[in-house]
């Protein structure tokens, strides 16, 4: 069954913290590069974070050093902690493998609101 269930959105002000959490289904998980993405409302869905099977990270330059991706391979799930948010940072937030195009499985995403 493929899946993926993220949580842990909310509403903070800005300079707050929110931990976004994952849960993946093994044929979308296991050897994959997994990824956070986000979608501002009016924009298109950005790629945020990455994580790779063998755990090195990259992040995109907007989130750099306040955003940390990280995952369990046991329990197939991939988190992403995330401090000092700013306004800019607000939208729905997905996870999902990388390169993850728009006709695939994507879950139900899990909105992220920041007041200045």
């Amino acid at each position: 069954q493929v899946q993926l269930v993220e949580s842990g959105g909310g509403s903070v002000q800005a300079g707050g913290s929110l931990t976004l959490s994952c849960t993946a289904s093994a044929s979308i998980f296991n050897g994959n590069t997994m990824a956070w993405y986000r979608q501002a409302p009016g924009k298109q869905r950005e790629l945020v974070a990455r994580i790779f099977a063998f755990g090195h990270t990259i992040y995109e330059d907007s989130v750099r050093g306040r955003f940390t991706i990280s995952k369990d391979d046991n329990q197939k799930t991939v988190s992403l902690q995330m401090d000092f948010l700013q306004p800019e940072d607000a939208g729905t937030y997905y996870c999902n493998k990388l390169p993850a195009r728009a006709y695939d499985f994507w879950g139900q995403g899990t909105q992220v609101s920041v007041s200045s």
